[in-house]
């Protein structure tokens, strides 16, 4: 798949530390009956990515029905500099399918006893639902609100990498989650509205990062997001494709992207039993810099467990050596190195 919304590149060959995949079921390549939803053989379609089949299946299974939709949105990260954020290429997929009832049905392998179904009511206290659901049941509100999904919704989220990656994974969700829902209320062959669902992600679910949100809705790869200071205020329909962009390629240059995340029992305790990741991360910086590394910097607005880190390719072994003989002469746990790939936007899947 080509186009704005295309992720490329080519996947990692291992799965690290903080990553999730899955097999799917099918042994090979299946024909939609007529008539079925648009994702009704994903599961079984061995030439898919294996995190789409899974979700694809996961749907099927927790919910008795194919999804309609599946819509992947890239993990995103700012860049150090004022309003500059990319996409990675590890992404979230959400398949959802519409109904009639005015059920939301909510599922996750990351929480696979925490499935839940909930009335889709528009406004008044949400009603009592497990603590990963509350997002998702928000934003379906504010899509109905809007006009999209208001029969109810059967919706399963899945990322490739969990929160110990130290990337941001809520606003990928919420992406996914969004484009998913819009999608199977959008005419064949449309795409959903990107400029108003980032709207009403915004409004819906105000403690995000607005900034994340619109680099996965409109990243490209190889290519820096160039957003303006201050709230975000998204453009008319008509002017979408007047966001500004840089160039951020780090491989053609030689250099190589990695994210240093650092492992829960990688810190060590200050006086009041709280964990200092700050100094921990500032000395893995500081180890990576003396074997090589060109910059390093937070990849979300909040101190976290990891940062991002841009060095020669040349120096990735030598880096990496670095940092993990300072941690384990110190007994601790050595970071998680993660490449990252400069990728493009939210895309559908099937």
């Amino acid at each position: 798949m080509t186009g704005p919304g295309a992720r490329t590149g080519p996947a990692p060959a291992t799965v690290p530390a903080g990553a999730t995949t899955g097999t799917g079921t099918g042994t090979g390549e299946a024909a939609a009956r007529p008539g079925a939803p648009a994702g009704a053989d994903l599961a079984r379609r061995a030439t898919a990515d294996p995190l789409f089949r899974l979700v694809a299946y996961a749907l099927e299974a927790a919910h008795g029905r194919p999804p309609a939709a599946v819509w992947s949105a890239p993990y995103t990260f700012h860049l150090g500099s004022p309003g500059l954020v990319a996409a990675a290429g590890w992404p979230v997929a959400a398949a959802a399918a519409p109904r009639t009832d005015g059920l939301v049905r909510l599922s996750s392998l990351a929480h696979p006893a925490d499935g839940c179904d909930l009335p889709l009511t528009l406004s008044g206290p949400p009603p009592a639902a497990p603590a990963w659901a509350a997002r998702p049941y928000a934003l379906l509100r504010a899509l109905a609100r809007a006009g999209y999904g208001r029969g109810g919704t059967d919706l399963h989220v899945q990322g490739s990498l969990t929160a110990a990656a130290g990337l941001a994974t809520e606003e990928a969700a919420d992406c996914a989650v969004a484009l998913a829902v819009a999608d199977v209320h959008t005419p064949a062959g449309e795409d959903p509205d990107r400029v108003r669902l980032a709207r009403l992600m915004a409004e819906a679910l105000p403690d995000g990062d607005d900034a994340l949100r619109r680099g996965a809705l409109f990243a490209r790869p190889g290519r820096a997001l160039l957003l303006g200071h201050g709230p975000a205020r998204p453009e008319p329909r008509r002017q979408r494709q007047r966001q500004r962009f840089v160039v951020f390629d780090p491989a053609p240059s030689g250099s190589r992207l990695v994210l240093l995340a650092l492992r829960p029992t990688s810190v060590l305790l200050l006086g009041d039993g709280t964990q200092d990741r700050t100094a921990e991360l500032a000395r893995a910086v500081a180890c990576a810099r003396r074997a090589g590394a060109l910059s390093a910097w937070q990849p979300g607005k909040r101190p976290g467990r990891s940062v991002l880190v841009l060095l020669p390719e040349a120096r990735l072994a030598a880096v990496r050596a670095a940092v993990a003989e300072d941690f384990r002469d110190r007994e601790l746990p050595v970071p998680r190195f993660l490449n990252i790939t400069v990728a493009g936007a939210a895309r559908r899947e099937v």
